[in-house]
């Protein structure tokens, strides 16, 4: 006797969607939070990276108002970058923030997207 072949249920075929749409959620949400921890560390990085040309352009002579209101001049005359507009954002795209503190004769460089991630971490 032949057994005859059963085709799936509307319900089994629900449930395989169901689960493939779980799995698909946990990746992707693991995946986001990967990009974000590569652009904070990305971020980390450029900013020491720009700390220091910025620092070698006052050590050259530069004022610190000129390094702050013209920061991609001042680097492209050190000729140590190859893309100056990318070494000058976050790991976001967005343009860093450049003050002067006369005080330690040093710069800060303040990322509005870094520090929302840091936050985000904390709490």
């Amino acid at each position: 006797m032949k057994k005859k072949k059963r085709p799936l249920t509307l319900l089994e075929i629900m449930i395989v969607i169901a689960l493939i749409t779980l799995i698909t959620g946990v990746i992707g949400y693991n995946m986001r939070d990967t990009l974000n921890r590569g652009r904070a560390f990305r971020t980390e990085q450029a900013k020491e990276q720009l700390r220091d040309m910025l620092l070698l352009s006052l050590s050259d002579g530069k004022s610190p108002e000129q390094i702050m209101h013209t920061p991609a001049a001042c680097i492209k005359e050190l000729g140590l970058a190859k893309n100056v507009d990318q070494i000058l954002k976050d790991g976001w795209n967005k343009k860093f923030t450049i003050t002067y503190l006369p005080d330690e004769g040093d710069f800060l460089i303040e990322s509005e997207a870094h520090t929302k991630y840091l936050e985000s971490k904390k709490g």
